[in-house]
C-alpha cells in the first residue's frame, strides 16, 4: 500500500504527528523534513513543509516524486474569516483557493492604492496558456473519498464544531477586517492560511488526491485570540481521518 502524506508547516503543526508513528525514519531533502513510518499499521509520511506557498509547493513536489503517495492531507492552524467560527472549530476544505494572485486596476502615480478593488484574480492553471492574463478565481476541490472519510469521523471531534468550507491561501497574514470581509464576499472563504492552495495546485498537476483540514486557531472577526493548543487537536483528528480512509481503501 502506498503511503499517505500528512503535511504541517510548523513544528506545532507536525511534530505531534511524527511522535505517533512507529518504525520511524527521518529524511531531510533540501530544507524539507519527512518522517516515514507507520500509524496503526498503515504507511504514513509526515512532511514539515515550512511556511508559505513556495515552501509548501516544493515540499509537495518532492514528496510526490520520491514517495508516490496515495493521497495528501494538508493540515494545520488558520485564522478565521467567518465570525460564526470559534477557536478550536475545524474546517474541512470543500475547496481551497489562492487569495494572493491579483491583477490590480490601473492607477496613475499619486492616485493611491485600494486593495478592496483588486477583484481580478489570476488562474495559475488556465487551460489556455496562450492567454497572458488568465483571469479567474480557481477553486481546487477536495477529493471526494478523503472528504467522506473526514465527514465520517467528524463526530469523534468534541472540542469544537466541524464544518465544510472554502479555505484561502496566500503569502499574506491579513489583519484588516475589511479585507477579510472582502475575501468572504468574493472568494467565499471561511478561514485563511499560507500553504493549502499551492499544495492543491501541485497535487492537481500530478493527479494525487488532496484534502485540506484546518483548525481555527484565532479569529479576528469575533476577537478570539490565538491558542497554540489547537495545533495538536487538529493533528489528532487528522489521524482519525487517515485510519478511516485506509480502512476503506483496504476493503477495495
Amino acid at each position: 500500500m502506498r503511503p499517505l502524506i500528512i503535511q504541517g508547516a510548523l513544528p506545532v503543526e507536525c511534530e505531534h504527528l511524527a511522535s505517533q508513528l512507529t518504525n520511524v525514519e527521518m529524511e531531510t531533502i533540501g530544507g524539507w523534513v519527512f518522517w516515514k513510518g507507520q500509524y496503526q499499521g498503515f504507511p504514513v509520511i509526515i512532511s514539515k513543509t515550512r511556511m508559505g506557498m513556495t515552501n509548501s509547493a516544493a515540499a509537495t513536489a518532492i514528496a510526490i516524486l520520491k514517495y508516490q503517495p496515495c493521497a495528501i492531507i494538508n493540515q494545520g492552524t488558520s485564522g478565521g474569516h467567518d465570525p460564526a467560527l470559534n477557536v478550536f472549530d475545524l474546517v474541512l476544505g470543500r475547496a481551497v483557493c489562492n487569495i494572493g494572485a491579483f491583477k490590480t486596476p490601473k492607477k496613475a502615480l499619486g492616485e493611491g492604492a485600494d486593495a478592496l478593488a483588486w477583484r481580478e484574480a489570476f488562474d495559475m492553471l488556465a487551460e489556455d496558456e496562450t492567454d497572458p492574463e488568465p483571469i479567474a478565481i480557481r477553486h481546487f476541490y477536495a477529493d471526494p473519498a478523503l472528504l467522506a472519510a473526514a465527514q465520517y469521523v467528524r463526530h469523534d471531534y468534541t472540542v469544537g464544531q466541524v464544518v465544510e468550507g472554502i479555505i484561502g491561501s496566500a503569502d499574506v497574514w491579513n489583519n484588516e477586517l475589511d479585507r477579510i470581509a472582502f475575501f468572504r464576499e468574493v472568494y467565499g472563504t471561511v478561514t485563511e492560511e499560507m500553504e493549502g492552495a499551492s499544495v492543491a495546485q501541485v497535487a492537481a498537476q500530478f493527479q494525487v488526491p488532496f484534502l485540506a483540514i484546518r483548525v481555527i486557531s484565532n479569529n479576528l472577526t469575533n476577537q478570539q485570540a490565538y491558542n497554540a493548543k489547537t495545533g495538536q487537536v487538529c493533528q489528532d483528528f487528522v489521524f482519525k481521518v487517515v485510519q478511516h480512509y485506509f480502512a476503506e481503501l483496504s476493503k477495495n
